[in-house]
């Protein structure tokens, strides 16, 4: 199947009961047994649901995956994955990426006895200059939140494989629609649901992909021992968003590069950060590894004064201003005080981060809506 035809009827078939073509919301806590031990498939709703069932089952059909695996939020993918290691093990990470993974990393694992270093993965020499003996993985955004800079997928998946060290992707920025990190070499999957595939605003989930049966297997305990499992009702609102992902992102994608140009030309903007952008540094390697450049861009106003940056964020009438991103409906973001606030301040503007840039996701509205929005926003 093409990405279309997938994104509607993969893992996806008539409920047996009833025939209804929608997947139904199984609503339930437990299972009638019709003797102890002898069941249907389904014992008790936090080890399985129907309704997950299909959506896992739909995602990892969208990756390119065998195997998908979802759980309560984003950073409860993330949790599971880091419950893979043990103390003493090593994870290099972007050094450009979303706040509650560093937090994550930094403030609860690290704590455990991992350790973390946080390198530019878009150079392939510090990435190797990095790695020691104790490194167990390698943990890649990319287009990274919210810098929007791009990593060769490829080309870390060689240098780790070589290494016999694991490879995750955060994919959720790009979404499975423009990129598909298995299929470059990454070993793991990792998506935010709650963002493009949910598509809405209205709910909250992670979801993990990858081919290999061991460590499914591994996850798959994860998330049952420790519990954190989306609910039917959520598994269903985003099986229904799912069904217009690719619809949904030609037109995030279109628009995002409309703005990008407007912000780009604008006398009062002094940086864009979108890798549709010629002039972008990971604009050829996007064009290469992503089928479209996405709908999140971020921008600095000339002066770099934080009180304009704040004038700006207050004035928009259709971007809201708020957390996330991928909603069809357009939002900006003040990263160093929302997102990324858990990195450091001295982290985060070595890194490149300022607390002036605006984070933008760029909805599917009518463009001239938005372009006039930020006309009059930024003045």
């Amino acid at each position: 199947m093409n990405f279309a035809t997938k994104a509607i009827h993969a893992g996806i078939e008539p409920d047996p009961t009833t025939g209804a073509i929608m997947t139904p919301i199984y609503q339930t806590s437990t299972y009638v047994q019709e003797s102890p031990g002898k069941h249907k498939g389904y014992e008790y709703a936090r080890t399985q649901n129907p309704t997950r069932t299909v959506l896992q089952n739909n995602l990892a059909a969208l990756e390119n995956g065998k195997h998908g695996i979802c759980y309560a939020s984003g950073l409860g993918a993330t949790d599971a994955i880091l419950k893979l290691f043990r103390p003493g093990d090593e994870i290099i990470a972007s050094n450009d990426l979303y706040g509650g993974t560093y937090r994550i990393m930094v403030r609860v694992y690290q704590e455990f006895g991992l350790k973390f270093s946080f390198v530019n993965l878009a150079d392939p020499a510090a990435l190797e200059a990095a790695i020691t003996p104790a490194t167990k993985m390698v943990w890649i955004e990319t287009p990274t939140n919210p810098l929007l800079r791009l990593v060769d997928i490829a080309a870390v998946a060689t240098l780790t494989r070589a290494r016999g060290i694991r490879l995750v992707v955060d994919n959720t920025f790009a979404s499975p629609y423009l990129q598909n990190p298995l299929d470059l070499g990454a070993d793991i999957v990792v998506h935010s649901v709650t963002k493009y595939l949910g598509g809405h605003s209205d709910t909250v989930m992670g979801a993990i992909i990858l081919n290999d049966d061991e460590t499914a297997q591994q996850l798959a305990f994860i998330q049952n021992a420790c519990g954190a499992v989306p609910g039917p009702q959520d598994c269903f609102l985003v099986l229904r968003g799912i069904k217009t992902l690719h619809v949904r992102m030609q037109r995030h994608c279109e628009n995002a590069q409309r703005v990008a140009e407007y912000l780009q030309q604008h006398p009062k903007v002094s940086r864009v950060h979108y890798p549709g952008l010629p002039d972008h540094p990971g604009h050829e390697l996007a064009k290469r590894q992503m089928r479209g450049f996405g709908g999140m861009l971020s921008f600095e106003l000339a002066g770099d004064r934080m009180d304009e940056a704040v004038h700006v964020m207050e004035s928009f009438g259709v971007f809201s201003l708020g957390e996330s991103l991928g909603g069809v409906e357009s939002l900006c973001t003040h990263p160093a005080s929302m997102t990324h606030a858990s990195i450091p301040k001295e982290e985060r503007e070595k890194n490149g981060l300022k607390d002036t840039l605006i984070r933008l996701s760029v909805g599917i509205e009518d463009v001239d809506d938005l372009i006039q929005d930020l006309a009059q926003a930024i003045g």
